[in-house]
């Protein structure tokens, strides 16, 4: 009799001592815990006695970093020699350099080696296919031709200051590419640090509803608490354990993410390197300057002005078709076999042709049209790729300034959440509330915990997208 109202006596007793996690002697007199605990431990209060045990499982429960140590620098620098985008984007460029040496050559002499050797019936002529008849002798026969352009009136020239305008929207796209790729690093970079840190806080987690579970559990064998609270209690534990599941699917695949940014097929293992400042710089604030800077300085909108240039300069070109053709040819050789109606043993000649286009069928015309529009088109699209980067520019400053304000509200978030913790423990302990309090109350520190964590590295990661939309 005496004992049950000692046990009765128990939940305002603990009240006015406003002792830890429970009544240890007590306790251990009832044989609700296996071993008393220590006159230290009786001295901590239940959260140092609780953070005291998740420090220590969480020390034990986190593996070992799998791989090497991996910064975002390093891997920014990786993906700039691996990644198989950054190989496109300069075979691309060193294509079109080509293909200006081939333009080019248009302005250049060129010469042709030939080697002729016929036996032709007697007497015979060409008689069918042209409009000319020569006489065909036996010879065996070499020489060499030369042709050279004097003047088509600029258009090849245009052509080749077109091809060298694409050449340098090739080696910007080049410079753009780079800029992408160094992009998509940073955002799988902090994605994956993002998912490490929400693995963490699972299995934080785990361990202390674990911790809560185990003496709920002991509180239940000592007719303390109800079976209910101890059925909820594990539902807490089982639904801790799926987020770890999550945690860890969304890790792998964060990895598996980054892996191909950095060029590898391989499913390499890293430890990432956490750089990111616990007091981060605050936003930009003057967006339309960054505007300016981007409308200078984005690699993607100088490759665009440079192609409308290439298109100028190629439709300028179209035009001159209208013009004539000036060119010499020069053609000399020997003869050591030949038909005894071929007196000399050598021969050689030399002259000029000027081609004048008259009529072609409107094609000239049509022509020089259709690079006029597509100019045009260029041009567009050069206005449109301005306004989508000052569009841009803006959205990620906001976006940024958003995401600076969104790491102190969690952070404030989970101090009260921590704080809402501590007290619901407290007051289940001595019997002030129930169990649905109390996962209430894990609930929203565990939320807590990883919505800071979100917000640190979404952060980080709008500052890139504002410099990544900046050129900078």
């Amino acid at each position: 009799m005496n004992e049950n109202r000692r046990l009765k006596l128990l939940p305002a007793t603990c009240l006015l001592l406003m002792t830890a996690v429970s009544c240890p002697a007590v306790y251990a007199q009832k044989g609700a815990l296996p071993d008393a605990p220590s006159a230290q431990q009786q001295q901590q209060t239940p959260m140092q006695q609780q953070g005291a045990a998740q420090q220590s499982v969480s020390q034990d429960a986190l593996p070992a970093p799998a791989g090497p140590k991996l910064m975002l620098a390093d891997a920014e620098r990786m993906a700039l020699q691996h990644n198989p985008n950054i190989s496109v984007a300069r075979l691309m460029q060193l294509a079109q350099a080509q293909v200006t040496r081939e333009v080019h050559s248009g302005e250049l002499p060129t010469a042709m080696v030939d080697l002729t050797a016929v036996g032709a019936h007697e007497n015979s002529r060409l008689t069918a296919g042209a409009l000319n008849n020569p006489i065909v002798y036996d010879r065996a026969a070499g020489g060499l031709t030369v042709h050279q352009l004097i003047t088509d009136f600029g258009r090849t020239h245009n052509l080749v200051r077109s091809a060298q305008s694409n050449a340098k929207a090739e080696l910007d796209t080049e410079r753009a590419t780079a800029e992408d790729v160094t992009l998509a690093v940073d955002q799988a970079f902090y994605q994956a640090l993002t998912a490490q840190s929400v693995l963490k806080v699972a299995e934080q987690t785990v361990s202390t509803r674990q911790a809560t579970g185990d003496q709920i559990g002991a509180l239940t064998a000592s007719k303390l608490r109800s079976t209910l609270d101890l059925s909820l209690a594990n539902v807490q534990v089982s639904q801790a354990k799926l987020l770890v599941i999550d945690a860890r699917s969304a890790e792998a695949t964060a990895i598996a993410n980054l892996n191909a940014i950095l060029g590898s097929e391989n499913d390499d293992e890293y430890d990432l390197v956490d750089e990111t400042p616990a007091n981060p710089q605050s936003a930009p604030t003057d967006a339309e300057n960054l505007v300016q800077v981007a409308l200078r300085a984005r690699p993607d909108l100088v490759a665009l002005q440079d192609r409308f240039v290439a298109a100028k300069q190629y439709s300028t070109a179209e035009h001159d078709l209208k013009w004539p053709t000036i060119s010499a040819l020069a053609a000399g050789g020997g003869t050591p076999v030949r038909a005894d109606q071929i007196g000399s043993s050598w021969y050689g000649a030399a002259g000029a042709n000027v081609s004048i286009p008259v009529f072609t069928g409107f094609e000239y015309s049509a022509r020089a049209k259709e690079a006029d529009l597509r100019a045009q088109a260029a041009q567009e699209r050069v206005r449109n790729l301005r306004e989508g980067i000052a569009r841009d520019v803006r959205t990620a400053v906001l976006n940024a300034q958003m995401a600076f304000q969104r790491i102190g509200v969690t952070r404030e978030l989970l101090a009260q959440a921590d704080t809402a913790m501590q007290l619901a423990q407290s007051r289940y302990q001595v019997g002030l509330s129930g169990i649905a309090e109390l996962s209430q109350a894990q609930l929203a520190q565990t939320e807590a915990q990883i919505g800071y964590a979100n917000a640190r590295y979404v952060y980080q990661t709008a500052l890139a997208v504002v410099k990544y939309q900046a050129g900078q």
